[in-house]
This record gives structure tokens, C-alpha cells and sequence, in this order.
């Protein structure tokens, strides 16, 4: 895969691009501010992209900025947010973008390479990816007036690891339940929140 990589922070930069290619991705640019990320994708046109959501100048979010920017100018550029903070700012945008090709994990979360790499070609073949800790803040601010709250704790878990990009197998492994038990959670959710099911989705 061809990838570009955004983070301010110099050696996490340089872990990530030795990691990458170590693995055999080609690294076709680095980025330290958002700037330089929008100019690198609208250039370079990669597979995926990883960014960090706090870049300069002020360090808030300007990571999230310049990936909606980027799938704006690149139309559904993949994008895989890595950071250390939940920043749920702009992460309602790149949510409510139907196009797929997103992640958002937090760093502290990837202490598997062989996960980290499986997410990145999820996001990259336009599949989406987001970390438990990330859709729990996003369902927190919305829990007004938010079908969500209806759900139990359980479907929570079944949707968060949904969020992830799981099978029902791997959902049921880890939830260590069946997987008929993972797809009767799974039509509740989509009946709480008014979702229709699809036989292919």
C-alpha cells in the first residue's frame, strides 16, 4: 500500500514509517502539520493515510481539520486517525461521511502490530474502524434524544466491537458468546435504532 503518515511528533513519525515498511508499504510522504498532510494526499493520491488528530499550530485538533479537508479535495480518501486522545470535534464528520474508509484509534490501544496493520487495511480497502473509547464519547455526547441509550449493555459491547469492523465470529470469540447470540444482539440494535438490514451488509 501507498501511505502517507501525519503526526508533529518526529520519532513516532519515524516508528511508524520503519514499521510500514517494514511490512513492505511504500511510505510516499511525511507531514507535520495539516498543511503539509492536505498537500501530500492532493499529490500523492495514497491508499491510506494515518494522522494525528493534535498537530501545530495550537495542538487541538487540527489533525481531524485537515482530514476532512483532504477527503473533501481527494473525495473519500481513506484515512486512519491515531492518536492519543478522543477529540470528538470533527470526529462526528468523518463519521457521518457514508463513503467508509475510516478509522480512529487511540495509540495506547494498538499494542498489537499484526491488529494495527488489519486496521489499516480495513480503512484502506474503505471499511471502517473506530476504538470502543471512541464511539463510547461520540454515544455519550449524543445520548439525548439518542436511540443509543435504549440499547442494553451488552449491545453496546456487540456495537462497539461493530464499530471495529468484527465479524460476528470475532465478536462472539471475544464477547465469548455464540455467534446466534451476536446476531440476535445485532438485529435489536438495528431495531432500537431504526436501521434496516441488508442480506450483504
Amino acid at each position: 500500500m501507498r501511505v502517507v503518515v501525519a503526526d508533529d511528533a518526529v520519532l513516532i513519525r519515524a516508528g511508524l514509517v520503519s514499521l510500514l515498511q517494514e511490512f513492505g508499504h511504500d511510505v510516499v510522504a511525511e507531514a507535520g502539520d495539516g498543511d503539509s498532510f492536505v498537500d501530500a494526499v492532493t499529490t500523492y493520491k495514497p491508499d491510506v493515510s494515518i494522522v494525528d488528530v493534535r498537530m501545530p499550530p495550537s495542538f487541538t485538533d487540527e489533525g481531524l481539520q485537515a482530514s476532512v479537508r483532504a477527503r473533501a479535495q481527494v473525495s473519500g480518501t481513506p484515512i486512519l486517525i491515531l492518536s492519543q486522545y478522543v477529540e470528538v470535534s470533527y470526529a462526528d464528520d468523518l463519521l457521518a461521511d457514508t463513503r467508509g474508509g475510516v478509522g480512529y484509534l487511540l495509540k495506547d490501544r494498538v499494542m498489537d502490530v499484526e491488529d494495527f496493520l488489519e486496521s489499516l487495511q480495513r480503512v484502506a480497502s474503505g471499511g471502517t474502524v473506530f476504538d470502543p473509547e471512541v464511539v463510547a464519547q461520540l454515544m455519550v455526547r449524543r445520548r439525548k434524544d439518542d436511540p443509543v441509550a435504549a440499547l442494553t449493555s451488552r449491545e453496546r459491547e456487540v456495537l462497539a466491537r461493530m464499530a471495529e469492523g468484527r465479524s460476528n465470529r470475532a465478536i462472539g470469540r471475544l464477547l465469548v458468546i455464540s455467534e446466534g447470540a451476536v446476531e440476535k444482539h445485532i438485529r435489536n440494535i438495528f431495531t432500537k435504532l431504526n436501521l434496516r438490514m441488508e442480506d450483504d451488509d
